[in-house]
């Protein structure tokens, strides 16, 4: 038989038995799986922002050793578990998630134009809720004034951050958001469910697709480079499967399989185009069946511990740093497992997408 194609001299990883079959059985790292486009060391400054699965890299990158950025700190002491109900130290900022990429652009563009930015409020018992992050102020903020500070110290640390930092991860979550037909408004929620009420003239869904994910890319891109011109970007996609779908008569099963697919795409393409955008395989690492490892806790959407880690080791021996080969269930360092284990184990993953569960009428 003649050696003469293009299979003939392809590299192991190229080979689904030489690469995933057989590192899945020796329980190790799949080799080469990632293979950064630019440097990055752990001295680079680093930006997390995104769904909740975004919480889980700020908190092993920090655990691993690298320069994660909170560019907005809390006031000065307010202990850890306070300072976390009031939405610090989750992301780099203060934003909660950003489920998708409708809502990066919105932050960005009103961090570059602060007066550009919407005067939605929601009014509830006396007190007001960000529509764009009704989460971060438990009890809600006692006046307009005080929101909007809060808002403006946010957009200003955005600004400051992006200045002052080398990365930006970005984890895409969804493709599903509402939107205030008549302002453009997006919202972090559907509103009625975490503040504000529902109103079916004024609110409405929409399902981002590939076209919308990949031109909001660009604009992000766009964006980060007009503050701070050596931005890189990296992306990733959650494997958090959606709490609950809005897209009438779809099963929320392939509603996500739908939503990951669109997200997964965009971002592969998009980081094709530029030596500065590069994208890091989470998603496959987690959701893959064939490397027959338990990712999930028991209600199938939370990531262990155990999976994070092996997402880490991954993105580790992508850098190339030493020890990230060995086999994950014999290594010797396991700060990153045991830190979000504590984080996991403390409900301490903020997930404001769960908070739809609540609506869910259990009719077994």
């Amino acid at each position: 038989m003649s050696s003469a194609n293009p299979y003939s001299r392809l590299p192991r990883h190229a080979y689904w038995r030489t690469s995933v079959a057989r590192a899945a059985k020796a329980g190790t790292v799949l080799p080469d799986l990632w293979r950064p486009k630019f440097a990055l060391t752990r001295e680079d400054p680093i930006l997390t922002a995104g769904s909740c699965f975004a919480q889980h890299i700020s908190r092993a990158l920090v655990q691993a050793g690298f320069t994660w950025r909170q560019a907005e700190r809390p006031p000065h002491g307010l202990n850890d578990a306070t300072a976390r109900d009031f939405g610090y130290g989750i992301f780099s900022f203060r934003t909660g998630n950003i489920y998708t990429t409708r809502m990066l652009t919105q932050l960005l563009g009103w961090a570059l134009d602060p007066e550009s930015q919407d005067q939605e409020i929601w009014a509830q018992d006396d007190v007001y809720l960000d529509p764009i992050r009704p989460q971060i102020e438990p009890g809600g903020f006692e006046s307009v004034e005080e929101l909007f500070m809060a808002r403006k110290a946010t957009l200003m640390a955005i600004r400051r951050g992006v200045q002052e930092s080398s990365v930006f991860i970005f984890t895409l979550g969804l493709t599903e958001g509402w939107v205030n037909d008549n302002s453009g408004l997006c919202y972090s929620s559907c509103p009625g469910t975490m503040g504000g009420q529902f109103d079916a003239s004024l609110h409405r869904f929409e399902n981002l697709q590939y076209p919308d994910i990949l031109a909001d890319l660009e604009k992000i891109r766009d964006q980060l480079h007009q503050i701070n011109p050596a931005m890189r970007m990296l992306l990733t996609v959650s494997p958090v499967p959606l709490a609950a779908t809005a897209m009438g008569g779809n099963h929320v099963l392939t509603a996500t399989t739908h939503s990951k697919s669109v997200l997964r795409a965009a971002a592969g393409h998009f980081q094709s185009l530029y030596p500065d955008v590069d994208y890091f395989p989470s998603y496959e690492i987690v959701t893959n069946p064939g490397l027959d490892r338990q990712m999930f806790e028991e209600d199938r959407r939370s990531v262990t511990a155990d999976g994070v880690n092996y997402v880490m080791q991954h993105f580790l021996q992508g850098l190339g740093i030493e020890g990230a080969s060995t086999p994950v269930t014999n290594a010797q360092d396991h700060r990153i497992q045991d830190a979000v284990a504590k984080a996991t184990e403390a409900q301490d993953i903020i997930c404001e997408e769960i908070a739809l569960d609540r609506f869910n009428e259990d009719r077994d």
